[in-house]
C-alpha cells in the first residue's frame, strides 16, 4: 500500500509540473487567460518593487540595503517572466500567421516586451500603468467576445 500511495504521489507531482509547465512541445494544454492574469500580477509586483525601491533608498542601514536588493532582483524577475510569457509563449506558441489579428497581435506583443525593457531600466511607475494598458489592448486583439469573458471573471 505504501507503494501505490507514494508511486501515485510521485505520478501527481510529475503530471501536474507538466501540465504547467508549457515547454515548447505542441501538448494542446494552454491556460490564455490565465497567463494573461500571471502578466499583470507581474506588473503589480513591479509596481509594489518599485514603490518599495524607493522608500528603501532613501535609507542608508545595512538592512535597508539588503531589501533593497531583494527588491530590485524581484522586480527584474517579473520584468523578465513577462518578456518570457510574451516571446516564449504567445509570440512563438499562440499567435498565428492566419489569425485576423497576428499584425496588430504581434505589434502589441513587440510593445509588451519593450515596455518591460523599461520597468527594468526605471522606478517609474509610469511603465507598469502602460504595460497593463498594452495588455488590456493585446487581450483585446487575442480573445474573442468568450475569452474575454472568461479573462474578466479569472480577474475578478
Amino acid at each position: 500500500m505504501k507503494k501505490i500511495s507514494m508511486l501515485l504521489i510521485i505520478y501527481t507531482i510529475v503530471i501536474g509540473n507538466m501540465l504547467i509547465a508549457h515547454c515548447q512541445i505542441p501538448c494542446g494544454i494552454y491556460g490564455d487567460a490565465l497567463k494573461i492574469v500571471q502578466i499583470k500580477e507581474d506588473y503589480k509586483t513591479i509596481k509594489k518593487a518599485m514603490d518599495q525601491i524607493v522608500v528603501l533608498s532613501a535609507k542608508q542601514t545595512p538592512l535597508s540595503s539588503n531589501q533593497l536588493t531583494r527588491w530590485i532582483i524581484i522586480k527584474e524577475k517579473h520584468c523578465s517572466d513577462i518578456q518570457i510569457a510574451f516571446s516564449e509563449y504567445f509570440l512563438t506558441q499562440r499567435i498565428k500567421e492566419n489569425s485576423e489579428e497576428y499584425i496588430k497581435q504581434t505589434l502589441t506583443a513587440q510593445k509588451v516586451l519593450i515596455n518591460a525593457m523599461k520597468c527594468k531600466q526605471n522606478i517609474d511607475s509610469n511603465f507598469v500603468s502602460d504595460g497593463l494598458k498594452l495588455v488590456d489592448i493585446f487581450s483585446n486583439y487575442y480573445f474573442d467576445s468568450h475569452g474575454l469573458e472568461h479573462l474578466k471573471k479569472l480577474s475578478d
